[in-house]
């Protein structure tokens, strides 16, 4: 087992803690991996496996306890008798009706160490969540980084690739953990990443929040593909797709990118006026989880690097811990600005640094930022380029492998 190290040692200084362990993300992006990987852990601590309960909800054998008395007492049934404080591990539990009462009990005994799934992002909010707030702990994992893609790449003894070889793969399949178990063709790999939208938009977005026209859906979400990184509007959405036939209102679309959103399929990046120092409320950005799942519906274009390589940045800098704005500066963007606790870091993020007019272009707007935190310029560029008014430039295989 490869071992995730940046998301175990997250988890790690919480067990036995008294609070509850949530970890969330998209489906396929290694949550269940990591539960075993705690499991594992457990066991070389010496910890018997009688003393551990097991649960995933994408299982049949679990149908029958999908509420929340009977999730109770299979749970009390298998640790009846058995001493000391146990392990109770619980996939997807959002599958469970009402699983914050079951979860809120458990902790209130005082006899279980509790670590739960979950792939939807309103799981943690509404009046449900209140019997959990202020006890829990969320740890959000994501599809595999860059630099996590290469330690599987060594580990799994993938054919021998340089860095740009395996940059060049990343930027089309993305990091899905589960890409590991594919042959290394690419519709072998299509067809896996088509398995998983398939999953995520069926399961977790027209089921759980009953949409009726998914030809809408679909649409909506090829139109984030296809923008990623771009500012637009639903109004702009609609108007789109009302000139190419499908009729619908600005709310609709809306409700998609929400509910997108809560599947964590799309993340949404809020502009934040720098001057003014607040976050404005309208005009976010949207990346995707993974660039695999676009480039399984739309294909990768060469023209589309520089979105791409945004996508990939923002990834990073989400997977590190970072809160992540979009920037304003006067009638200047910033690309990112990245913040955690005390730290901040602005961010310009292009293809290559080609001219003296985009060298110009990309470092301006970060030169007009009048406080001291770290300003750096990423580019495919290999030859580093010198300080510039104390804006520095990172190669970005460089910054990712960091």
């Amino acid at each position: 087992m490869i071992i995730r190290d940046k998301y175990l040692g997250k988890v790690k200084n919480w067990i036995d803690k008294p609070v509850i362990k949530v970890i969330t993300g998209v489906r396929r992006s290694g949550k269940s991996y990591l539960l075993q990987m705690i499991q594992n852990l457990l066991l070389d601590k010496g910890i018997s496996s009688t003393k551990i309960v097991y649960i995933n909800y994408e299982l049949i054998e679990y149908e029958a306890i999908r509420t929340k008395n009977k999730l109770n007492d299979y749970i009390h049934k298998k640790t009846d008798g058995v001493e000391g404080k146990c392990y109770i591990f619980i996939d997807e539990i959002q599958n469970c009706e009402d699983w914050e009462i079951v979860t809120a009990s458990l902790l209130a005994e005082g006899r279980y160490d509790l670590y739960i799934t979950g792939s939807n992002a309103s799981m943690l909010s509404g009046d449900l969540a209140t019997h959990i707030a202020g006890r829990y702990i969320e740890v959000q994992i994501y599809p595999l980084s860059f630099s996590e893609y290469c330690k599987f790449s060594d580990k799994l003894n993938w054919p021998n690739k340089t860095n740009d070889e395996r940059f060049n793969q990343y930027i089309k399949y993305g990091g899905f953990p589960g890409l590991s178990n594919t042959v290394d063709e690419d519709e072998a790999k299509i067809q896996y990443l088509n398995g998983i939208r398939d999953t995520v938009v069926l399961r977790d977005v027209v089921q759980r929040h009953q949409i009726r026209d998914v030809v809408q859906l679909e649409k909506v979400l090829m139109y984030v593909f296809d923008n990623i990184g771009q500012i637009f509007s639903a109004k702009k959405v609609a108007d789109y797709l009302k000139s190419i036939g499908y009729a619908i209102t600005p709310d609709s679309v809306s409700r998609y990118i929400d509910v997108l959103e809560d599947a964590k399929v799309i993340y949404s990046a809020p502009r934040f006026d720098i001057k003014g120092k607040k976050i404005m409320q309208r005009l976010d950005k949207h990346y995707i989880c993974d660039l695999g799942l676009r480039y399984a519906d739309i294909g990768y274009r060469d023209n589309d690097i520089s979105q791409i390589l945004e996508n990939i940045v923002y990834s990073e800098l989400l997977s590190r811990g970072f809160k992540v704005y979009v920037g304003k500066e006067g009638n200047r963007e910033v690309d990112f600005i990245a913040e955690k606790g005390d730290e901040r870091h602005y961010y310009q993020v292009c293809y290559y640094l080609s001219t003296e007019k985009v060298i110009d272009r990309e470092y301006r707007s970060l030169f007009n930022i009048e406080d001291s935190y770290p300003k750096t310029v990423l580019s495919m560029d290999k030859i580093p380029i010198s300080i510039k008014k104390g804006v520095k430039h990172k190669n970005i295989i460089d910054f990712l492998l960091e």
